[in-house]
């Protein structure tokens, strides 16, 4: 069952759209369940609520998921470069976005402080790390990745796809290094062959590219901080909701079924 409803992004004084999934037969039983909640909400569950007219076919694949589980997703703002803005946790200077002073930080401070606790409120959750994932694409998955290092005592899983790091690298470096990461984090890394520079990846290799070499050197370092990895090459995946699509099994069963 899919529900919508706007909350208050008080960050930017705006209201933001919740995408909420709720399991078959919640509304019949007295059951509570884990929470995954991911970004850019509008992208994954229905094709017409998507920017490019695909989602990540999350709602087809939560009906026949062994595991009930709720997700909320907080659709990203529209206007201008508020996506941009609210979901990068740093300051940098891009060949693209020139010199970029994110607000991503504030983002993440409302979803674990304001967004989580209201769900928790109104739904029938477990509030525990332990069942409280989240996830996302882009700079979705840079935001994910961000809050299993600096709001780890509220995730337990992240799932960071095709995540936008190369330009965060250093400030990643730093985070991770200080941080305290409980040992049963779990955290998801991937990227695809076709996304951007996808005709440098034919000629250096899979494993030789910088986004390869950045997603491996994350995932190093997160494992020396005592969390598990699993790092993921798509061949052929793109920068799009029609590749991330084929990789929700694959995450969803490494961060909730230890497979």
């Amino acid at each position: 069952m899919l529900i919508k409803r706007d909350m208050l992004f008080t960050p930017a004084g705006k209201n933001r759209p919740l995408h909420i999934w709720l399991p078959e037969g919640y509304d019949s039983s007295a059951e509570r369940y884990p929470v995954m909640y991911f970004f850019d909400g509008h992208n994954l569950f229905c094709d017409e609520d998507a920017t490019y007219g695909k989602s990540w076919g999350l709602a087809k694949f939560l009906q026949s998921w062994e595991k009930p589980i709720i997700v909320v997703g907080i659709e990203c703002g529209h206007e201008g470069n508020e996506r941009l803005f609210e979901y990068c946790p740093y300051h940098f200077r891009g060949r693209f976005w020139g010199d970029l002073q994110g607000t991503g930080a504030s983002t993440m401070r409302f979803m674990a402080q304001e967004l989580k606790p209201m769900i928790d409120r109104e739904y029938r959750t477990y509030p525990a790390r332990a069942a409280t994932a989240i996830g996302g694409s882009s700079m979705g998955g840079l935001m994910s990745l961000y809050a299993a290092v600096k709001h780890n005592s509220v995730y337990s899983k992240a799932a960071c796809v095709s995540s936008t790091i190369s330009p965060c690298m250093p400030s990643l470096r730093e985070d991770i290094q200080g941080a305290s990461i409980d040992p049963d984090t779990r955290v998801y890394l991937s990227w695809g062959t076709k996304e951007a520079g996808g005709r440098r990846q034919d000629r250096l290799g899979d494993l030789e590219t910088p986004a390869a070499k950045n997603n491996m050197e994350l995932s190093r370092k997160l494992e020396e901080k005592g969390a598990l990895t699993r790092v993921v090459c798509q061949r052929g995946g793109g920068h799009s909701e029609a590749s991330w699509e084929k990789l929700v099994p694959g995450f969803m069963d490494f961060l909730w079924l230890d497979r």
